[in-house]
């Protein structure tokens, strides 16, 4: 799913995906993040949330571990345990993007492993129902065959669906754990056939939202679901259905956090064909300044040499550099590096022949800041008039910017 990229939606991830590999750098002006693979690959791993943190504990060892059987159970989650915990992708991947083939097959792997796991769950509390972590085993079993099914692997299904609507009838179950249950309903039935991307992927999506804040009226976070649909929009270039969720979400009344993203995205959607200002001196010291650059098309890419996404979409926007920059297409790089030398070894190594703009304040990235930029790659686009066009310029560029030149 393409939704963990997008900037100001950690809170609706959070929710939505417990499965999924964020496919963008994060956290764009604070510690550097760890690496991720490109948007393009978009791989899925299986991930244990913070929540399950406790399941993959040691059993602790207690007066009941005297009891011979219970013993045995304690070794038994234990070697459950080590099971459910997630595998890594290749580390080659986080400067090298894989083929399809690649990322299909590590897809079409930890699917099975999810199953594996998900089998050893229920082998373990059919053995040792009385056990202190049988509860957990079922917990554990329900989750797992929910990554397999997200990971495409449809033969479990059904197992999973009969799991869901037994968990559903339990009076005892807390609000919460319904909640996850519903959101990974509507994930799937969102997802299976069709891009989850897609407007009608995003009109479902939207339906669903809707209906689980009606469910569940007191958490107001569930609009947040509303921002995820509203970046969807902004990526298909309807940035009206954009701004309309998005301020229903900024006018809910809902958490903090949820409201500043929705605002966020809000100015960002203000931007939108007024002019972009942006001045200054490059490392290579030229002036550069948008106001100068009318009557051509310029990329403005928000990006750092130590984000992987970023290095990986590199290659394609040196390519629609080459091909169109005669006629009249322009890149201006933001870097969010936090070392000067990390980005000149970059800029030349790589022959990157456009400017780059380096904050050396300490104080964060001035642009960054800003324009609220919260992860990246980000690429805006800027018309031949001086005004911001696309907020979305990373998918299919140098059609969009073929579009602009024409004008």
């Amino acid at each position: 799913m393409k939704t963990a990229e997008r900037a100001g939606k950690q809170c609706v991830s959070a929710l939505l995906v417990a499965g999924l590999l964020v496919a963008g750098c994060g956290q764009a002006k604070k510690e550097k993040p760890e690496a991720a693979p490109s948007r393009s690959v978009e791989p899925k791993i299986v991930e244990v949330q913070e929540a399950d943190a406790d399941l993959l504990q040691n059993v602790p060892v207690g007066a009941a571990s005297t009891n011979a059987a219970l013993a045995e159970g304690d070794r038994a989650w234990q070697d459950l345990a080590q099971l459910i915990r997630p595998p890594s992708y290749p580390p080659e991947w986080e400067t090298n993007e894989p083929s399809k083939e690649a990322v299909a097959e590590f897809e079409r792997s930890n699917a099975l492993m999810a199953v594996r796991a998900a089998d050893k769950a229920k082998e373990f509390y059919a053995k040792f129902p009385t056990h202190e972590m049988a509860s957990g085993a079922r917990d554990r079993e329900l989750y797992l065959l929910g990554v397999a099914v997200q990971l495409g692997n449809t033969n479990v299904a059904q197992r999973l669906t009969a799991l869901e609507a037994e968990k559903l009838k339990d009076p005892k179950l807390s609000e919460e754990e319904r909640l996850q249950l519903r959101l990974g309903q509507l994930q799937r039935a969102t997802s299976q056939g069709k891009d989850e991307d897609s407007p009608a992927a995003l009109t479902e999506t939207e339906k669903g939202a809707r209906a689980l804040m009606k469910e569940f009226p007191n958490r107001p976070e569930l609009a947040g679901l509303l921002i995820s649909v509203a970046e969807g929009w902004i990526d298909h270039d309807r940035p009206e259905k954009a701004r309309t969720l998005a301020k229903e979400a900024a006018d809910g009344g809902g958490p903090a956090e949820l409201q500043t993203a929705a605002e966020a995205l809000l100015k960002k959607l203000d931007r939108l064909g007024k002019p972009l200002a942006i001045k200054f001196k490059a490392i290579d010291s030229r002036e550069v300044d948008l106001e100068a650059l009318k009557g051509k098309v310029v990329l403005v890419d928000f990006w750092a040499t130590w984000c992987a996404p970023c290095m990986a979409e590199l290659p394609k926007v040196k390519a629609a550099y080459e091909k169109l920059h005669a006629k009249g297409f322009e890149i201006v790089g933001i870097s969010l590096d936090r070392e000067k030398q990390a980005l000149e070894k970059i800029v030349a190594r790589e022959k990157i022949a456009w400017p780059q703009h380096f904050d050396d304040g300490g104080e964060g990235n001035k642009f960054g800041e800003e324009f609220g930029i919260e992860s990246i790659p980000t690429m805006w686009l800027v018309d031949k008039k001086g005004n911001l066009r696309e907020l979305n310029g990373r998918e299919h560029l140098v059609e969009r910017v073929e579009k602009l030149l024409a004008e």
